[in-house]
């Protein structure tokens, strides 16, 4: 069917199903699915629909309210809602989805499990698989094809699947590795600088409790740890192949004051400066 709300294309469809009563009581099973296009200045609040919404966002960019919350959300962003509470959603850009409104006995308790894992908003590291089933869930309606509620079902119960195995502590890990790279080559070339982890996580656009996180997972070292082995190796070479004082050296590698720069560097390598250049 051809949408005929305001502020969405013509070219959007969507399609009503009404499940069997074997289904409603076994299965899981979509009321409508649809692929809209929506135009700036589309607005949308319901108190209720009774049902549970996932939605894709393939392009553009909408704005969700819900349990008195208001969160912006991009392309390559799902969103699930449980519409049996007050919701909405605006834009002012227009935005392209793929959306299916769904139910079924066990509905309610995967929304809830989804939801604690992931949130109401949440992206995947690789959505195609989940968007596939969508895909194939809106495939059926459009192109007429017999309905087989059992693999209506199945569909679902694979997309709500791969949310809950989708783990986001190590996809952001993953997504991050790109900063920390950066950030390694940045302390090497800054080591002797007052480098605060708040100055890296600044520059890798997260918090400095999560940076300090994800930088220990991919390096071993907390930020603060990598810093003074660097400072502490660059030492060492100054002190095997130079003939600077080790006040010098101290200050050339970062150090507030010798007195730190002597417990550090006998705390890393054993030995004091003194020692160390004695046994070269």
């Amino acid at each position: 069917m051809k949408s005929c709300e305001q502020f969405v294309a013509p070219r959007s469809e969507y399609f009503i199903y009404s499940p069997s009563v074997a289904a409603k009581r076994t299965f899981f099973y979509p009321i409508v699915t649809g692929l809209f296009f929506y135009e700036s200045g589309y607005r949308l609040h319901r108190n209720s629909y009774d049902s549970f919404l996932l939605i894709y966002i393939r392009s553009g960019t909408l704005t969700v309210n819900y349990q008195d919350k208001e969160e912006t959300v991009c392309a390559g962003s799902f969103i699930l809602l449980d519409c049996y509470e007050p919701h909405g959603y605006y834009t002012d850009s227009g935005w392209e989805c793929l959306w299916v409104h769904f139910d079924g006995p066990m509905a309610r308790a995967y929304y809830n499990l989804v939801i604690s894992h992931l949130g109401n908003v949440f992206t995947l590291t690789d959505p195609l698989p989940a968007v596939f089933k969508m895909q194939q869930i809106y495939d059926t309606f459009q192109n007429g094809t017999l309905i087989r509620e059992a693999l209506l079902s199945k569909q679902i119960s694979d997309i709500l699947t791969t949310f809950l195995l989708f783990n986001p502590v190590q996809a952001s890990v993953y997504n991050h590795s790109g900063a920390i790279e950066e950030s390694i080559a940045y302390i090497n070339e800054h080591f002797a600088d007052n480098i605060t982890v708040e100055d890296l996580a600044g520059r890798a656009m997260i918090s400095p409790y999560y940076f300090i996180r994800i930088f220990k997972n991919e390096t071993g070292f907390t930020p603060h740890e990598y810093i003074v082995s660097v400072r502490i190796n660059t030492a060492k070479y100054l002190l095997k192949n130079t003939r600077l004082t080790i006040k010098s050296i101290c200050f050339q590698t970062g150090f507030s004051c010798e007195s730190v720069f002597c417990s550090a560097f006998k705390k890393n390598v054993g030995v004091t400066p003194a020692s160390f250049r004695a046994n070269v």
